[in-house]
């Protein structure tokens, strides 16, 4: 049997051995829209709690821009062009506008980068600014929230009349879902924001998890700190498989981006019957798969159907390395889930840590196997001896310890694939289908 995994930019077709009953888990949604400029225009000028973005925009004299960096494949080609146009009918200047690309604490966009983010015209045309964490001088202090987190956010944001985020919604690894609030948090916060919101705090709560809203510690959180840098309206998106748009989202950023994740719910989450004994899995290809660190959410979002103790194999490209110096860092000194959860429980967060901090969390509970042939195997600490050089050998290492017979999960897009098992979570909402192996 062949299977082509999301692989870097080109793929990679991966044999399997026969003997395990395989079960490929696809991402579903509802299909593309049939317009999306036309569902696009739809959403900004009959928003979900907002009054249409022109008549929003009206009387304000600048707009910030928040979208997403390389990392996320948000159409911000496809959804900017409407949004700047309603702003200058409105009486906003181009020279009025600033767009932030919501880097958090990762690397700055380059100039290709941001052609390949906005489209040339745009790049060119608007101010546009790579956010930096890390330059304490650059934010504005808003205080504390109520559970303590200091609150920093980009000045360029806070300076500017009207605040809008542009994201895409899927589920996340630790907020349950993208887009939204998470273009404000971490996307244009201080550093020291982002380092309080990744601590073990929020990470090492069951609800801060893939699919989870209700409950979730983080996500709450996050909406706060939107709140107090004036978070005004959105412009979010849910994607095929295909990454076309399935559903646009724009208005309130509560409203509409709880919308959005009832849609996502809905018409993307497929159903197992049972658990799998094992999962081979990727991080769904470029751009998620550039760096090790990003891989990870392939992982997690694969821990939720596959039996207790039961392996999962990664699969990513990782063309960029390990990631940032912080993450390689870390990385290299790891050795082994348990004491690396106990070395961070009581020290000050260092950047990055939270997403070693996830492994470490699911390395608990199940082996972890990797075939990432862009993370040199020096890098990876403790990780070293489940990394393999060849597909194939990876492959084998899984299947070794399981029946001859078992039920093997194989999740080609990794973390864009919303599947869980029946029972699981009983905060999510029951899809229409039900498979099994």
């Amino acid at each position: 049997m062949k299977t082509e995994f999301a692989f870097g930019k080109k793929g990679l077709t991966v044999a399997l051995p026969e003997g395990p009953q395989y079960r490929l888990i696809l991402s579903r949604s509802s299909g593309p829209v049939a317009d999306p400029a036309t569902a696009i225009e739809v959403a900004l000028d009959a928003p979900i709690g907002r009054p249409p973005l022109a008549q929003l925009a009206a009387g304000r004299k600048s707009a910030a821009i928040s979208v997403c960096d390389i990392t996320r494949p948000a159409p911000n080609r496809v959804t900017l062009p409407p949004l700047l146009e309603r702003l200058h009918r409105a009486g906003i200047p181009k020279e009025a506008v600033t767009i932030l690309i919501a880097t958090g604490l990762h690397r700055q966009a380059t100039r290709d980068e941001l052609n390949a983010i906005l489209g040339p015209d745009i790049a060119a045309g608007y101010r546009i600014a790579n956010h930096d964490a890390r330059d304490r001088a650059a934010h504005r202090s808003l205080g504390s929230t109520r559970r303590g987190t200091p609150v920093f956010i980009d000045e360029r944001f806070m300076a500017a009349d009207l605040h809008i985020t542009l994201g895409f919604i899927e589920q996340h690894l630790m907020l349950g879902f993208s887009g939204g609030r998470k273009l404000v948090a971490p996307g244009v916060a201080g550093e020291e924001t982002i380092r309080t919101i990744h601590s073990p705090r929020f990470m090492r709560e069951p609800a801060a998890t893939e699919g989870s809203i209700e409950g979730n510690p983080l996500h709450a959180e996050l909406l706060e700190i939107a709140a107090m840098a004036g978070h005004d309206f959105i412009l979010d998106v849910t994607m095929t498989r295909e990454r076309e748009i399935s559903g646009v989202f724009a208005g309130c950023p509560v409203n509409a981006h709880a919308a959005g994740v009832r849609f996502l719910r809905e018409h993307s989450m497929e159903r197992l019957a049972e658990a799998a004994d094992a999962v081979i899995t990727s991080a769904a290809g470029y751009p998620l798969d550039l760096t090790f660190y990003q891989t990870i959410k392939g992982i997690t979002a694969a821990e939720h159907i596959v039996k207790p103790r039961g392996p999962i194999l990664l699969l990513g490209e990782c063309a960029e390395g390990i990631g940032s110096p912080d993450f390689a860092e870390k990385l290299r000194a790891y050795a082994g889930p348990e004491n690396y959860l106990r070395a961070i429980a009581d020290t000050p967060v260092v950047p990055d840590q939270w997403q070693l901090e996830k492994l470490a969390l699911t390395e608990r509970n199940h082996k972890v196997f990797f075939y990432t042939p862009g993370a040199p195997k020096r890098e990876l600490g403790a990780l070293a001896d489940q990394s393999y050089s060849s597909v194939e050998a990876a492959i084998a290492a899984l299947l070794a310890a399981l029946p001859k017979d078992a039920r093997v999960a194989l999740i080609p897009e990794g973390p864009y694939a919303y599947a869980r098992v029946d029972g699981q979570a009983e905060a999510e909402r029951e899809p229409a289908l039900t498979s099994s192996f």
